[in-house]
């Protein structure tokens, strides 16, 4: 939803009424991931997708009926467990679709409070988890804010729980609380590439972090490095300090990324005794498989435990030969974005 999000809002400011369609469950090898949204006005004008065309001809037959009577609907499309096929998905899978009618002008304060506070989220690249309770007819939503804030028409703590599962997760998921099932659709900030010392590897790993969309964050104390540095691309932002003066004011969360450059101890060390003890998503950190037990060494004589240390991808990277520094950062990428996307193939 968040790449049609300024499409929503222009409709909505222009008191359009118009459906909203969203993939909360898939099967086998569906063409659209869960998440995946589609918006249809009165007037069958579409932009987005559930399907990248197999069954958007049947989601746009169904949101007539939405956008006349209110409310939602939970559609399948494809072999969904025990139910025979609706309709033919050509690429194989199935899928199941929520749709319902967005949040107009004449809804309840209540009501468009939730989309207003997402549409706050989304413009400040502030994370939030937006629940929907996948009933037939009225359903109520909500929206949780990783600190465990929520607003909206059930605010139950188990809502609150479920919610900040799927945003540990990193995976928009459906959850069931007393019969009734809700879709959990999480909206994280932009993930966070914290890079510890700079050197060659550096400038092009943050050329190629920009490409994906991360938030590049420089840390080193040595100012002949941050300072002289000609970056391909700039970081967002670079600390002459060492780790331990500036981590604290990051989420090392599941969308936080640490990769250590600097090769050296003591501004190695001194990262990793804070990273190890955190809920960072990766860490890696360059050096020789002889660099690396020497590493460990001195975790463990730190008091670090062997399941702590193993936490670090050590060496750094995945395996293509590289050799050159751009193929080093490149194969730093590529790991990277395996761990950022681990959750999404379960």
């Amino acid at each position: 939803m968040k790449e049609l999000f300024s499409e929503i809002e222009n409709w909505t400011n222009i008191n359009k009424d118009f459906a909203l369609a969203t993939v909360v469950k898939t099967w086998g090898s569906s063409p659209r991931p869960v998440g995946s949204t589609m918006i249809i006005s009165e007037e069958m004008e579409i932009a987005g997708s559930v399907s990248g065309g197999c069954v958007e001809g049947a989601v746009l037959k169904a949101a007539k009926e939405i956008l006349e009577t209110g409310g939602g609907k939970r559609l399948a499309y494809g072999v969904t467990d025990e139910e025979a096929w609706q309709v033919g998905l050509s690429c194989g899978g199935s899928i199941q679709v929520y749709l319902e009618k967005f949040y107009s002008n004449h809804h309840s304060e209540a009501k468009r409070s939730i989309w207003k506070y997402l549409s706050h989220c989304l413009s400040s690249n502030e994370a939030c988890i937006l629940i929907t309770q996948l009933a037939n007819g009225e359903h109520n939503n909500a929206l949780v804010l990783p600190n465990g804030e929520i607003y909206g028409d059930d605010q139950r703590a188990l809502i609150r729980e479920h919610a900040l599962r799927a945003f540990r997760e990193r995976k928009s998921q459906v959850f069931e609380i007393e019969d009734q099932q809700y879709f959990a659709q999480v909206f994280p900030r932009k993930s966070q590439m914290l890079i510890i010392g700079v050197a060659h590897i550096t400038v092009d790993l943050i050329h190629l972090a920009k490409l994906y969309d991360f938030e590049t964050i420089v840390i080193d104390p040595r100012g002949a490095f941050t300072n002289k540095t000609q970056f391909i691309s700039v970081p967002d932002q670079i600390f002459e300090a060492y780790p331990e003066e500036v981590l604290d004011r990051f989420d090392l969360d599941a969308y936080s990324f640490a990769v250590i450059l600097s090769h050296d101890p003591k501004i190695d060390d001194n990262a990793l005794h804070i990273l190890l003890k955190s809920n960072i998503a990766y860490i890696g950190a360059l050096g020789s498989r002889k660099t690396h037990t020497k590493r460990t060494q001195r975790l463990k004589n730190a008091g670090f435990t062997d399941e702590e240390i193993s936490k670090i991808h050590a060496p750094i990277g995945m395996d293509i030969n590289a050799k050159k520094p751009r193929e080093i950062a490149l194969s730093i990428m590529g790991e990277v974005i395996k761990v950022q996307n681990e959750f999404l193939k379960k």
